[in-house]
């Protein structure tokens, strides 16, 4: 499918790293940049999570590995197996529907979803200022409203958009491109719970002007385009990949 969009091979001298790559979103952009010629190495929060994905039918990447972005040591040595960096795809997210309202459990998910964006990008920097290479993070449509059920999904992802206009700037003087995608209701395992429940799944499809939940694959375009050179002149930009569910 992404070839027929974009020209085949055309990231064949890209590396290319996925962190939260091993389902969802994350998966569909890391197999897309394989399809496309990168050589990819996708992440898992657990050891298990990555040899599942390696197994898996259609996993098309060169390896998955377990990382969790809330440790610095192991994003250290995530990033000691790479030769160089391209591009940076920043996936890893968690979502504890109906128990955001316990400080704990927000600091949980701001600590993975907003300060594990930051470490990664951190860490990729000096590396993507060697290629000039860029970052795509991963916001959502609750960046721009809230979530009365997600308090700390909501907040880490607003996060998210702001800090990815900072390092836009800070980061442009060495070339680094800091872009975000913002999903929209997306069938994955994070909203399975969602999908699983009629009446709430009505509401979303209900107020989507496309009229359908959106697969991972609908995402790919939008995040393959903001690594490509099409995108050479954009930078701390949130691009919504929502079925017209903002405007609505």
């Amino acid at each position: 499918m992404i070839t027929a969009t974009f020209q085949e091979g055309s990231f064949s001298d890209k590396i290319a790293l996925v962190a939260g790559g091993t389902s969802g979103i994350g998966a569909a952009i890391g197999n897309a940049l394989s399809e496309l010629g990168a050589t990819v190495t996708v992440t898992g929060a657990t050891t298990v999570e990555a040899e599942e994905a390696q197994a898996r039918a259609g996993f098309w990447v060169e390896r998955a590995i377990a990382l969790d972005v809330r440790d610095p040591t192991g994003i250290a040595s995530c990033f000691a197996l790479l030769s160089r960096l391209d591009i940076l795809v920043n996936c890893a997210g968690i979502i504890r529907r109906g128990e955001e309202h316990d400080p704990s459990v927000f600091e949980d998910v701001i600590d993975v979803n907003l300060n594990g964006t930051m470490r990664l990008c951190a860490q990729a920097r000096p590396l993507l200022a060697k290629t000039r290479g860029c970052i795509v993070n991963t916001a959502s449509v609750l960046s721009f409203f809230g979530g009365g059920l997600v308090p700390g999904y909501s907040a880490s992802k607003g996060g998210v958009a702001q800090l990815t206009k900072s390092l836009a700037i800070a980061y442009a003087a060495e070339g680094i491109r800091v872009n975000a995608i913002a999903p929209g209701w997306i069938a994955t395992p994070l909203t399975q719970v969602l999908q699983d429940d009629p009446a709430r799944s009505e509401a979303i499809v209900a107020r989507t002007p496309l009229g359908r939940w959106g697969a991972p694959d609908d995402v790919v375009g939008a995040a393959i385009f903001l690594c490509s050179p099409a995108a050479a002149f954009i930078t701390g930009t949130i691009l919504a990949v929502d079925g017209g569910y903002m405007a609505g």
